[in-house]
């Protein structure tokens, strides 16, 4: 049987189970450094990820996540890439 892998939408750090990923506090949460869980990305595992908010790709979630983005909704640089499904 194939394992799968889970990924954080915010952090992009990658789980063997959802269930362990969910428990986690997650350094790159939207609210501050270990003020909320990890984000289960839905989406499938990919090459590349693109920015959902400005189309930019990376090679993955991880190191996507870890620059601000230009088009954030909060504003240039006030927020992180995220990316799309």
């Amino acid at each position: 049987m194939e394992k799968k892998n889970y990924y954080c939408e915010y952090c992009g750090h990658k789980f063997r189970e959802v269930r362990i990923l969910v428990a986690a506090s997650c350094h790159r949460h939207p609210d501050g450094s270990g003020k909320g869980k990890h984000k289960l990305y839905e989406g499938s595992e990919k090459s590349r990820y693109t920015c959902r908010y400005c189309g930019r790709q990376f090679s993955s979630i991880r190191v996507m996540t870890g620059g601000t983005c230009l088009r954030h909704p909060k504003g240039t640089h006030k927020g992180r890439h995220s990316p799309a499904l």
